[in-house]
């Protein structure tokens, strides 16, 4: 891995862990006996830390240097590669394109858990409620870890909610949040005919708003981001085969 990129893994997931333990920058900071101003630049991906500074890290954040370093890594396991982001990211679109490129499977995890269910999506939320779904979420993604072959994953907008699933998950695949801004989001949701769960309410827009500043620091926990606004659908998927090894 290149060097600038080792060190934003590297940060991005010394970030994820101290958040992950409640800890502020200070606290950290006081633990590792490190300046805050340098777990800042740490955290940012510019810090060059050295093995001593790291190991002192590592200690504050409970785990081991190589494990800080193994799991900054995050395309050495990329036999699943996993798509975040709310409804109207991408995830559909630009997954299946990325699948066919790969010559791998195209799986949306919520395919899988209406699938399990017998129901729609819809009727598990207003039958059985949000635990269940959330429940049955995890269990579908079990079963797509237990295959253990390469595939494209589309994942619901809210998997970041739910600790132990979103924790397995980073765990075991490429994560690439793809972002959106909000009107992009409303607009590709409204073309495709699906305006769940927004529909029927007079501040949609503003509450769309409210969820994806909700989720944001969720989704910045994953390994990659692409800017699907920006970028649009060719150039995303170009840029995710380029995250891969090789």
């Amino acid at each position: 891995m290149e060097p600038d990129r080792l060190l934003e893994d590297l940060g991005r997931r010394a970030r994820e862990r101290r958040l992950g333990r409640g800890l502020t920058l200070k606290q950290l900071a006081a633990r590792a006996g490190l300046s805050p101003r340098f777990l800042v630049q740490v955290e940012g991906g510019v810090g060059n830390i050295s093995v001593r500074n790291l190991a002192a890290l590592a200690r504050a954040l409970g785990t081991s240097p190589a494990a800080l370093l193994e799991a900054a890594d995050a395309t050495s396991g990329t036999k699943l590669i996993a798509l975040l982001g709310l409804r109207g990211a991408g995830k559909t679109t630009i997954g299946r394109r990325l699948a066919r490129k790969l010559r791998r499977p195209f799986v949306e995890l919520d395919q899988r858990v209406e699938e399990a269910a017998g129901l729609s999506l819809g009727e598990i939320f207003s039958v059985h409620g949000e635990d269940y779904y959330r429940r049955l979420e995890g269990e579908a993604l079990d079963r797509v870890l237990a295959e253990d072959r390469p595939l494209v994953l589309a994942t619901g907008g809210g998997i970041v909610t739910s600790p132990g699933t979103w924790s397995r998950l980073r765990e075991a695949a490429l994560t690439v949040w793809l972002r959106a801004e909000p009107q992009d989001h409303w607009n590709r949701v409204r073309e495709q005919g699906d305006r769940r769960p927004i529909a029927d309410r007079p501040q949609a827009m503003a509450e769309l708003r409210r969820r994806l500043a909700a989720r944001q620091p969720f989704y910045a926990q994953a390994a990659r981001s692409v800017d699907t606004s920006r970028l649009g659908v060719d150039r995303a998927v170009r840029t995710i085969e380029g995250f891969l090894p090789g």
